[in-house]
């Protein structure tokens, strides 16, 4: 993921749970700097800020590097299914 998509994907997490920049830095305890030079892609975060700004959006890294919006509702169903579900949901899968 570049720089510029990083500053997006913050960006549109951000936005969707209705956060301002100023609450996000401080939910992810950054400044409100940090954040818009990654929202503009000015800045790359290291992986330890960005686990800040996801535990600050309520999200995981995985979830972070979702594909996008598109698959929310497929990984809101996967996200609910018991262990066992998604072994043999994966099972499935690798017979196609």
């Amino acid at each position: 993921m570049e720089r510029f998509e990083v500053g997006k994907r913050i960006t549109e997490l951000r936005e969707k749970k209705g956060l301002k920049k100023n609450a996000l830095a401080n939910l992810a305890g950054v400044s409100p700097t940090y954040i818009s030079q990654l929202e503009r892609g000015e800045k790359r975060p290291t992986v330890d800020y960005l686990g800040y700004i996801c535990f600050g959006l309520g999200v995981t890294l995985s979830e972070f590097f979702r594909a996008g919006k598109e698959y929310d509702d497929l990984y809101s169903a996967i996200d609910k299914l018991s262990a066992t579900q998604k072994r043999a949901l994966i099972a499935f899968l690798k017979c196609l």
